[in-house]
């Protein structure tokens, strides 16, 4: 089976209709994106193809670039650059095998193992010894045709998390966090998949400088390793440095030794795609201590990170992917507690994409490019979570550098503010419901405020871009306000709709409640907040009138979400502070049943 003939690529066109086409058919103009059954292989499928297209037909330059995005090839001609390559992408037979291992299959002691273990949620060999497999199941897969199983082992070569002793990482290390540019397209101007992919390819001679590695390696397993043995693929130090391949081996990496048994195979039901009536492949070979990628590598497709003078691939984290990277991902950030780079093909967009490039229709969102961020939540060898998000771009290739520049700066300022006040609200949600000692795992409290927030952010954020786009003076002081405002009335919603005041009255500390409450407010209209929003300070009144219990009455009357409060020395009902007028107070919501009672 040559994966460059054979029809293996799950796709759907612009009619909704889904098939499987052959590597030649991305030239067809009808096929508008990849459609895996799995959210991982539609990540991989889009690497897969930028990775073939960057290989099989790199554009000398800017301008070569530019015409096959504006006249794409057609089959016929994307065919004629395949065949060259033919030979290094069969599946099967006795000779060197896509991603597979060349020689691992003749060794004594390599293991068997069943075919759903190439996927990377599969409980692993402890785990079920354990019998631990209580959410992710043994046995769930049994048996891929050849398509899937293909896709599975491109997958897990690609996301390598650790896997034990001498089970290697890719050379991102384990559950990389992709970035990938997507094209605008709409009914009326639809954009091919061709488009998306060729989008993210880079002119030959930025992609070989991007990656550190030495584009005079010429043969065949410098660029991918499969071709020859694991003795003459790496060298006697048992590491592979960038120095050691050619470029391309960043998109073909092989970290892991692994032999997929393909003779003699049974027909039936994939348990991937459910197709019926394929031969049904069911176990592979492996070994350890494979590819050992070390070094300074870097991969066009992901952004780096600053640690100890060392640039490291970022990968996702718990609580997912959303405008608070938007920066870094976009437009790359440095602050004094952390330096971000953007993935090369964001930051070559970013500097050389003409205005109205890959305009679609206007008027509408979905005439700005996007960006695609995806990977997983690795924790070791064990899938925490997969995360993707499309990240709107709003036109801001058109925006001059120094236009790029001032946008940075302030949308730093507004992430800045806002991770102080998720802080704030965090806290204040924690001492509402527990006593200072408790501990416990609050962060989904941090996850509905970016989400309460999102909104705002980019309501802001799109009218900041149209300002810097039309040259006109951009007033970053009132963007500042708004967006204090926002983080305000956002933060005390959720403290009272969401996590207090909607909890069970029974359940309450009125007093902590109170208190918390109170710090919050000060909090968020204090001098700190409106410091990391880099805004003026508020001038302090001087109250004339003695601090009496009568006045603290009438001041906590005019504070809006303030509920009852009791005065040192009082008992906790004496004084009630009522509410302005069409306000709820925090203990008149509805019950939640998922309001927490203690932590842990």
């Amino acid at each position: 089976m040559n994966l460059l003939e054979e029809a293996w690529l799950p796709v759907r066109l612009h009619n909704g209709e889904r098939r499987w086409i052959a590597p030649h058919a991305l030239a067809r103009p009808d096929v508008a994106a990849f459609d895996a059954p799995r959210a991982d292989f539609n990540g991989a499928l889009a690497q897969f193809g930028i990775a073939l297209l960057q290989t099989v037909a790199p554009p000398s330059s800017k301008a070569a670039w530019k015409a096959r995005w504006q006249t794409p090839p057609d089959e016929a001609t994307l065919q004629s650059w395949l065949v060259p390559w033919a030979d290094r992408f069969v599946l099967d037979g006795h000779g060197p095998r896509f991603m597979q291992d060349l020689t691992v299959h003749q060794i004594r002691d390599t293991k068997v193992v069943a075919i759903g273990n190439l996927l990377l949620e599969a409980p692993g060999e402890n785990t079920q010894d354990n019998n631990a497999d209580h959410f992710i199941k043994r046995g769930t897969v049994e048996a891929m045709c050849p398509h899937c199983a293909a896709l599975a082992l491109f997958t897990l070569q690609v996301n390598a998390p650790s896997g034990g002793a001498g089970h290697r990482t890719g050379l991102r290390g384990g559950g990389p966090l992709t970035t990938l540019l997507v094209a605008p397209s709409t009914p009326e101007a639809p954009r091919s998949l061709w488009h998306q992919l060729w989008l993210n390819v880079l002119p030959s001679s930025t992609f070989e400088s991007a990656t550190n590695c030495d584009a005079a390696l010429d043969e065949p397993h410098h660029r991918m390793p499969w071709l020859a043995s694991l003795d003459v693929t790496q060298s006697t130090t048992g590491e592979t440095a960038p120095q050691q391949t050619h470029p391309l081996q960043v998109y073909w990496a092989m970290p892991r030794r692994i032999r997929l048994h393909l003779e003699a195979l049974a027909s039936g039901t994939c348990d991937v795609c459910h197709r019926a009536e394929l031969p049904q492949v069911r176990h592979y070979v492996t070994r350890n201590y494979g590819m050992n990628y070390k070094g300074a590598w870097r991969h066009p497709l992901s952004p780096y990170y600053t640690a100890k003078d060392e640039k490291l691939p970022m990968h996702p984290q718990p609580g997912g992917l959303g405008y608070r990277h938007w920066l870094g991902l976009v437009l790359g950030m440095s602050d004094e507690k952390r330096q971000i780079e953007a993935a090369t093909v964001v930051g070559e967009f970013m500097l050389h994409a003409a205005r109205g490039q890959l305009a679609a229709s206007p008027g509408s969102s979905a005439d700005h490019p996007q960006l695609w961020a995806f990977g997983f939540d690795m924790d070791n060898m064990k899938a925490r979570c997969w995360y993707e998000a499309h990240l709107p771009l709003y036109d801001l290739e058109g925006c001059s550098p120094e236009a790029q520049t001032l946008l940075r700066n302030e949308v730093k300022r507004w992430l800045t503010g806002a991770e102080l006040a998720a802080s704030y609200l965090r806290g204040a949600v924690k001492d509402a419901w527990f006593s200072a000692e408790a501990r416990g795992d609050f962060s989904h409290v941090d996850a509905a405020f970016w989400h309460a927030t999102e909104a705002a952010f980019y309501g802001l954020l799109r009218p900041t871009v149209a300002h810097l786009r039309s040259d006109t003076p951009l007033d970053g002081q009132a963007m500042a306000t708004r967006w204090l405002a926002q983080l305000q009335r956002e933060v005390f919603r959720l403290f009272e709709e969401d996590f207090v005041g909607a909890g069970a009255i029974e359940r309450q500390n009125p007093r902590r409640v109170t208190e918390a409450l109170v710090q919050l407010r000060k909090n968020l209209y204090g001098p700190k907040l409106r410091a990391a929003l880099e805004l003026p300070a508020l001038e302090k009144t001087v109250k004339k009138t003695p601090k009496t219990s009568s006045s603290v009455m009438s001041s906590l009357a005019c504070r809006p979400l303030t509920p009852a409060l009791s005065p040192k020395g009082r008992g906790r009902n004496d004084f009630k502070a009522p509410l302005p007028s069409g306000e709820r107070g925090w203990g008149e919501g509805n019950a939640s049943p998922n309001t927490p009672t203690s932590a842990t």
